[in-house]
């Protein structure tokens, strides 16, 4: 198995509760995290190997009494129910709640949004059996999912059953640059060069990671592994995302497509499809964590000088280099799609090291507000704004891939809107150029 990084915070907090909750009694933990992200080796790692009893529960799309069959087998293993036969999901939960008020026991529901599909009134049962239960029973009850607005709904919802109930709200975020350092480290494969190429084709995912440290392996250029036959790399991009998208996720990879081209606003995403998106921008955003909306750091959140971008670096890659040349996947011609990549890789990735760069000063917690931004024209853009109100300190940064084309006089040039809009009396600011070049140097500097 793969070494497991970080989330030691999360893991510590999953065992204290299982391992105190003979005293507290009921604890309901909610986590959420987008697919591939690790959310189950989180729990794994978690719970195995510990003096905990748990139970481990996904809710795959299958019928109610595919999934009762299914769990009743589970529990008549695990917990030794040898006669249990329950006819419904309602009576899975109610006999384990029953069960915990003997025994203390952990039970992890994966995919718990899915429940929407299989059964929405079990939501409703569900809350009836923990507020009858919580009191007594000795249960540790997990429930994770990967559609962040669906859990967040089936939680926060005002008119939904489960409002509140739960005790602890984990959101479970890619690894942080630190961390694919040390991944690529760990394999020898450690250069500034690596760490950006790592960056665009796993954005920290982890199960990214781990196919790009088995290919790290294979000798030559990394492209020549995962653009190729059986790379997991080529279906990722659609085993992903149809799921989640539905009968919808046509016009979903369309729209995708048409951002990861470089028509970032609304208005030229609709005149290169010729439809209407914006219901489809929206649910993007706020249903799937798929896109980012992007303003100006000066402007008001109903400003409407929007640019969208896809939110994790490996879809942005997957839809510029492979679904772009679906036909050429469909052909099994590699070598078509490898040739895109060496035409336009280090383009794209320069423009692709802004947000590498981002995702290290946003580690460093040094600051408390951080954006872009560029003029009413579009024009006079500033890669990176990092502001710490505490210290009364401005970071404005240049992104080049080569340290040589940074030019602080135009930089400092083309700051003066952006600081007479920001009104920041009495605050120091420094210019910075950040690069390929000094890539190292930032992160010991932020990351030390």
């Amino acid at each position: 198995m793969q070494k497991f990084y970080n989330r030691e915070k999360e893991m510590d907090t999953l065992r204290r509760i299982s391992k105190n909750i003979s005293d507290h009694k009921g604890q309901l933990s909610v986590m959420i995290g987008r697919r591939r992200v690790g959310k189950t080796r989180l729990l794994s790692e978690a719970f195995i190997d510990q003096d905990i009893k748990y139970l481990y529960l996904f809710i795959s799309r299958k019928t109610e009494r595919s999934l009762v069959a299914e769990f009743a087998e589970i529990i008549r293993n695990e917990l030794g129910a040898k006669f249990f036969k329950p006819q419904s999901l309602k009576d899975i939960f109610e006999y384990l709640l029953d069960y915990s008020k003997n025994e203390p026991l952990t039970v992890i529901v994966d995919e718990f949004q899915d429940i929407q599909r299989v059964n929405s009134s079990l939501f409703s049962d569900i809350q009836n059996l923990w507020d009858t239960n919580k009191q007594t029973s000795m249960m540790h009850l997990v429930c994770c999912g990967s559609l962040y607005n669906m859990m967040t709904k089936i939680f926060k919802g005002q008119d939904e059953p489960l409002l509140n109930r739960d005790d602890r709200f984990f959101k479970i975020k890619p690894l942080q640059p630190t961390y694919i350092r040390s991944v690529i480290a760990d394999h020898s494969k450690f250069t500034a060069e690596n760490m950006l190429e790592w960056w665009c084709l796993s954005g920290g995912i982890p199960k990214y990671l781990e196919w790009l440290a088995n290919f790290a392996n294979e000798s030559g250029n990394i492209f020549d592994s995962i653009i190729s036959d059986f790379s997991p790399f080529i279906k990722e991009g659609t085993h992903r995302l149809v799921e989640d998208f539905g009968s919808e996720h046509r016009i979903y990879f369309d729209i995708l497509g048409a951002i990861s081209q470089g028509h970032t606003s609304r208005s030229r995403i609709e005149n290169y499809l010729g439809l209407g998106v914006g219901v489809h921008l929206e649910k993007l955003e706020d249903d799937f964590d798929s896109i980012t909306k992007m303003r100006p750091m000066t402007s008001k959140e109903t400003s409407r000088d929007v640019r969208y971008s896809i939110s994790d670096p490996f879809l942005k890659f997957w839809f510029r280099f492979i679904h772009a040349n679906k036909s050429a996947v469909e052909m099994e011609n590699y070598e078509y799609i490898r040739n895109h990549i060496d035409r336009d890789f280090e383009t794209y990735s320069g423009l692709e090291l802004e947000s590498l760069f981002q995702a290290i000063l946003a580690e460093s917690k040094q600051f408390g507000r951080m954006g872009s931004y560029w003029d009413a024209k579009g024009h006079n853009e500033i890669d990176i704004v990092a502001i710490n109100d505490l210290d009364k300190q401005v970071l404005i940064v240049e992104v080049k891939r080569q340290q040589k084309k940074y030019n602080e006089t135009k930089l400092i040039e083309k700051s003066h809107g952006l600081l007479k809009k920001l009104k920041l009396s009495g605050y120091n600011v420094t210019y910075r150029g950040f690069s390929l070049d000094n890539l190292v140097e930032v992160m010991d500097e932020f990351l030390s």
